[in-house]
């Protein structure tokens, strides 16, 4: 196994996935971008672009800094641009078979030191790693959003993984500037298993008319301090996102209580997907 990561690629140029490799390149590290579909790496590339900018607006990253950082990203949309990677992140779509496939193929082209590590915020790692051929060396990375500004990564371990593995991932998350924090490998992890019922109910809540969407949220703030409602959050994070999740969590632990409320379920059928289609339960069409 490789004692240092210098390249690190990402699969996947979607929020999570452009966020990783920003702080990736910002962090320093060589990285590569991959995406099959050219729009979406596209759109992914100028989500970097723009989060950089800010950044550099604010104050908080030097324009030369700025610059380096997107010096060492590069795209492409094939995985064979990954062959030369030495730690890979899947941040593809919250399915397993999605994520199965991918990682069976990076399994395949990786060098056999390499790190396979899988975004999800839900699957079993253990499961996931079973795919490959590389089971030690395949773990959880769980970012949170929007990456550059969130310093948490939950730390997953399958059942296989090595302490060897844990090591170098975890030096990497702090060489990202993040905090990581180990959790043991069970359905929603510790963070969707406590965030997604809370989404949900607020869901029901809204679905039974005991409030608006705005009232909701606005009671999660002022009345317990959180820093967005959850169904704005829920908008945020995609409605189709969370709605894999409660089905995961359900599926997973066997319990009602993580039953999506059909109101998702209509939302999710309807495109209605938050932020990423313009509508979820606030609409976000006349923003920029």
């Amino acid at each position: 196994m490789a004692k240092e990561v210098r390249t690190i690629g990402v699969v996947g140029a979607g929020t999570m996935g452009n966020g990783i490799a920003q702080v990736a390149a910002t962090a320093g590290f060589t990285t590569v971008m991959v995406d099959v579909a050219a729009d979406a790496l596209a759109r992914g590339t100028s989500a970097i672009d723009k989060s950089l900018e800010r950044l550099v607006a604010k104050g908080r990253l030097a324009a030369a800094d700025r610059d380096a950082a997107r010096a060492r990203l590069t795209t492409s949309g094939t995985l064979a641009a990954l062959a030369g990677a030495d730690l890979v992140v899947e941040a593809v779509v919250e399915r397993f078979e999605v994520k199965r496939q991918v990682l069976a193929e990076l399994d395949r082209l990786l060098a056999p030191e390499a790190i396979l590590a899988t975004n999800t915020s839900s699957i079993s790692i253990t499961r996931l790693a079973a795919q490959t051929s590389r089971a030690g060396a395949t773990i959880g990375m769980h970012f949170m959003n929007p990456v550059p500004l969130m310093p948490l990564v939950e730390i997953i371990r399958g059942l296989q993984t090595t302490d060897a593995t844990h090591a170098i991932v975890e030096a990497t998350c702090r060489a990202f500037g993040k905090t990581p924090v180990e959790v043991h490998d069970s359905p929603g992890f510790v963070s969707n298993r406590v965030l997604m019922p809370m989404i949900n109910e607020a869901i029901f809540c809204l679905w039974e008319g005991v409030g608006n969407a705005e009232a909701i949220d606005e009671v999660m703030k002022l009345g317990m301090n959180h820093p967005m409602g959850p169904l704005a959050l829920a908008d945020l994070i995609g409605l189709d996102v969370c709605l894999d999740i409660l089905r995961v969590l359900r599926e997973g632990l066997g319990e009602d209580k993580y039953r999506p409320c059909p109101l998702l379920v209509k939302m999710v059928d309807a495109g209605y997907l938050g932020r990423k289609s313009g509508r979820g339960f606030h609409d976000y069409s006349a923003r920029a």
